[in-house]
Protein backbone atom coordinates (compact mmCIF):
# COMPACT_ATOMS: atom_id res chain seq x y z
CA UNK A 1 0.00 0.00 0.00
CA UNK A 2 1.22 3.71 -0.75
CA UNK A 3 0.10 6.41 1.22
CA UNK A 4 -0.55 9.75 -0.53
CA UNK A 5 -2.36 12.92 0.12
CA UNK A 6 -5.44 13.72 -1.92
CA UNK A 7 -8.06 16.22 -2.07
CA UNK A 8 -11.50 15.70 -1.18
CA UNK A 9 -14.28 17.75 -2.65
CA UNK A 10 -17.15 18.72 -0.56
CA UNK A 11 -20.39 18.11 -2.31
CA UNK A 12 -23.46 19.48 0.04
CA UNK A 13 -26.92 18.68 -1.50
CA UNK A 14 -30.53 19.15 0.00
CA UNK A 15 -33.13 16.70 0.41
CA UNK A 16 -36.08 18.46 -0.67
CA UNK A 17 -34.18 20.45 -3.85
CA UNK A 18 -36.68 21.51 -6.80
CA UNK A 19 -39.52 19.99 -4.72
CA UNK A 20 -38.33 16.18 -5.04
CA UNK A 21 -39.73 14.20 -2.27
CA UNK A 22 -37.44 11.39 -0.81
CA UNK A 23 -38.43 8.51 1.17
CA UNK A 24 -36.62 8.01 4.00
CA UNK A 25 -36.68 4.49 5.33
CA UNK A 26 -33.56 4.02 7.65
CA UNK A 27 -33.79 4.81 11.17
CA UNK A 28 -31.06 6.23 13.68
CA UNK A 29 -31.60 5.75 17.36
CA UNK A 30 -29.91 7.65 20.30
CA UNK A 31 -29.99 8.17 23.99
CA UNK A 32 -29.19 11.31 25.04
CA UNK A 33 -29.73 13.66 28.51
CA UNK A 34 -33.05 15.39 29.75
CA UNK A 35 -30.98 18.73 29.33
CA UNK A 36 -29.29 17.83 26.20
CA UNK A 37 -33.14 16.91 24.62
CA UNK A 38 -34.44 20.27 25.83
CA UNK A 39 -31.81 22.72 24.16
CA UNK A 40 -31.72 20.25 20.96
CA UNK A 41 -35.79 20.72 20.65
CA UNK A 42 -35.05 24.80 21.38
CA UNK A 43 -33.00 25.05 18.91
CA UNK A 44 -34.67 22.96 16.13
CA UNK A 45 -37.98 25.07 17.54
CA UNK A 46 -35.97 28.69 17.07
CA UNK A 47 -35.19 27.23 13.68
CA UNK A 48 -38.08 26.62 12.52
CA UNK A 49 -37.26 22.94 11.92
CA UNK A 50 -38.62 19.45 13.26
CA UNK A 51 -36.44 17.79 15.73
CA UNK A 52 -35.50 15.20 12.92
CA UNK A 53 -34.70 17.61 10.64
CA UNK A 54 -32.51 20.00 12.80
CA UNK A 55 -30.76 16.88 14.06
CA UNK A 56 -30.11 15.78 10.85
CA UNK A 57 -28.89 18.75 9.58
CA UNK A 58 -26.38 19.31 11.69
CA UNK A 59 -24.96 15.29 11.76
CA UNK A 60 -24.53 15.29 7.90
CA UNK A 61 -23.17 19.13 8.19
CA UNK A 62 -20.85 18.01 10.78
CA UNK A 63 -20.06 14.53 8.65
CA UNK A 64 -18.85 16.49 6.14
CA UNK A 65 -16.44 18.42 7.51
CA UNK A 66 -15.27 15.33 8.69
CA UNK A 67 -14.79 13.73 5.53
CA UNK A 68 -13.77 17.39 3.61
CA UNK A 69 -10.95 17.65 6.52
CA UNK A 70 -9.45 14.15 5.81
CA UNK A 71 -5.73 14.39 4.36
CA UNK A 72 -4.27 11.38 4.64
CA UNK A 73 -5.51 7.92 2.39
CA UNK A 74 -4.11 4.76 1.27
CA UNK A 75 -4.79 3.58 -1.82
CA UNK A 76 -3.30 0.12 -3.64
CA UNK A 77 -0.99 -0.56 -6.07
CA UNK A 78 -3.97 -0.99 -8.64
CA UNK A 79 -6.00 2.47 -7.34
CA UNK A 80 -2.77 4.57 -7.10
CA UNK A 81 -1.98 3.54 -11.16
CA UNK A 82 -5.23 4.44 -11.80
CA UNK A 83 -5.06 7.78 -9.60
CA UNK A 84 -1.77 8.66 -11.44
CA UNK A 85 -3.19 7.95 -14.90
CA UNK A 86 -6.30 10.11 -14.38
CA UNK A 87 -3.82 13.06 -13.49
CA UNK A 88 -1.73 12.96 -16.02
CA UNK A 89 -5.00 12.44 -18.67
CA UNK A 90 -5.35 15.34 -20.89
CA UNK A 91 -8.93 17.46 -19.74
CA UNK A 92 -12.25 16.57 -21.60
CA UNK A 93 -13.05 20.21 -21.22
CA UNK A 94 -10.31 22.34 -20.10
CA UNK A 95 -13.00 25.40 -20.97
CA UNK A 96 -15.76 23.86 -18.51
CA UNK A 97 -13.01 23.87 -15.72
CA UNK A 98 -12.03 27.86 -16.59
CA UNK A 99 -16.01 28.58 -16.12
CA UNK A 100 -15.87 27.13 -12.90
CA UNK A 101 -12.86 28.02 -11.41
CA UNK A 102 -13.75 31.60 -12.11
CA UNK A 103 -16.62 31.52 -10.31
CA UNK A 104 -17.51 32.54 -6.76
CA UNK A 105 -17.73 29.27 -4.71
CA UNK A 106 -20.70 29.31 -2.45
CA UNK A 107 -18.98 29.76 0.81
CA UNK A 108 -17.52 32.87 -0.20
CA UNK A 109 -20.97 34.37 -1.05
Amino acid sequence: MIPIVVVYTLYAHEDNAMNVTVTREKTINLRTTSAQKAIIERAAETSGKTRTAFILDATLQRAETVLADRTHFVLSDAQMSRFVAALDAPLPNPSALRSLLSRTPHWVR
